[in-house]
């Protein structure tokens, strides 16, 4: 067997929120990241596009195992549209395709955007990373091959309009992860039979971190020293869900793959509800598995979701 490749002692374990700028692409940020910083297990909870800025939730070392976790929550955006103008990639930095007269009122418009709270499904843009045949639509549209049209399932919980001076109007929208916020606009544009393009994008949250907690990019590679000051530990990554503390004894067993029983006495350890999720930590505090409460032979069980013990 191969010998197990040495950890560089700068990798830490937790999240970085990262307050990413416009322009670069998601991955770009996190190549800066892991190549000046040593974090070469690295991942993210939820990517941007390169025009967008805001919140990036960016995992290390063992936090990249709760990317899905992390991913299933609300993203909260405030953006701005053009109207009168249609791109290929449903933003300004497309390549615009056809340029026409708006012939709308601002109350149309605000009635447009509260309208998006309607939506269940959305149609995905033809330059995004959805795969076709494991290739991503990006590749086939820039080869000018056709791209399938695809559609996804979507929630849109809050929509409003903040202010309009057309053909400009800025909104902001609370969606679920994986939402097209391009798309909105772009079908905005569509139904108005102007075209409406996205001018920027700033993500304030992606639940539950928002923009408050997030540093600069520049400020994460400035500082290599206090790098470690700016990462939530790993036991705080999922601060909406509950923790327990076991004995070492209930800690064998999860390392065992144990499921363990839910007790039904709130406030008790393991105390849960039927489909609450929950992290359970070592007796040194540390991450041990994430689990939830499900029916088992009749009985309700901590499943285990993922295990984080190294």
């Amino acid at each position: 067997m191969g010998r197990k490749p040495k950890r560089d002692p700068r990798q830490l374990d937790g999240l970085l929120v990262l307050d990413k700028p416009s322009g670069p692409t998601s991955a770009g940020c996190l190549t800066d990241i892991k190549r000046k910083l040593g974090q070469f297990k690295i991942g993210h909870a939820g990517t941007l596009d390169p025009l967008a800025s805001g919140v990036l939730l960016v995992l290390l070392g063992q936090g990249t195992k709760l990317a899905a976790y992390l991913s299933e929550d609300s993203k909260t955006y405030v953006g701005e549209m053009r109207l009168g103008i249609t791109t290929d990639t449903y933003d300004i930095q497309g390549e615009i395709l056809e340029e026409r007269e708006v012939g709308v009122a601002p109350e149309e418009v605000r009635k447009a955007v509260a309208a998006w709270r309607d939506l269940t499904e959305q149609d995905v843009p033809a330059y995004s990373a959805a795969k076709h045949n494991g290739k991503p639509l990006y590749s086939l549209a820039r080869a000018g091959e056709e791209v399938p049209v695809k559609t996804k399932p979507v929630t849109i919980f809050a929509a409003e309009l903040l202010d309009i001076a057309l053909p400009v109007a800025k909104f902001r929208v609370r969606c679920s992860t994986g939402t097209y916020v391009r798309s909105l606009v772009h079908s905005l544009g569509m139904r108005f039979g102007c075209g409406a393009a996205l001018t920027s994008l700033i993500r304030e949250e992606s639940s539950p971190f928002g923009l408050d907690q997030a540093h600069s990019l520049e400020d994460v590679l400035s500082e290599p020293e206090r790098f470690g000051e700016k990462v939530i530990p790993l036991a705080d990554t999922l601060p909406h869900w509950a923790k327990f503390r076991l004995t070492e004894a209930l800690a064998a067993l999860v390392r065992n793959g144990t499921w363990l029983p839910v007790v039904d006495v709130p406030g008790k350890l393991l105390s849960g509800t039927p489909g609450q999720k929950a992290m359970l930590l070592g007796p040194d505090g540390e991450p041990l598995a994430l689990v939830e409460a499900t029916l088992k032979d009749g009985a309700p069980k901590w499943a285990i979701l993922r295990g984080l013990w190294a």
